[in-house]
């Protein structure tokens, strides 16, 4: 078992590994991005879970909302981009299967 407290941190952090998964936060501030069409991670499926803050994320062509309490799954292959759209850090806790880092 482990048990963590997370304090996020701006930025991308990766949190914890074992051979099956992997949990990273991220932490990104008002106006900034991350990814883009050529960000994929071609074997790991990635669930990010919004923490705090507003904001989208654009999948392969679908663009969709992000505010407290979204999950999103973003599958093996599929180019993606989080964007910060409001006022406040954007903050999420990501889960990869199987390791993406």
């Amino acid at each position: 078992m482990k048990r963590m407290m997370i304090a996020a941190e701006e930025g991308f952090e990766v949190l914890a590994t074992t051979s099956r998964s992997q949990a990273a936060s991220m932490v990104l501030a008002p106006g900034e991005s991350t990814g883009g069409p050529d960000n994929r991670h071609a074997g790991s499926d990635q669930w990010l879970f919004v923490i705090a803050g507003r904001g989208s994320a654009q999948v392969e062509s679908q663009r969709v909302s992000l505010q407290p309490g979204t999950l999103l799954l973003i599958e093996a292959g599929e180019a993606h981009e989080i964007a910060n759209e409001g006022n406040e850090p954007l903050v999420s806790v990501n889960i990869y299967a199987p390791p993406a880092y």
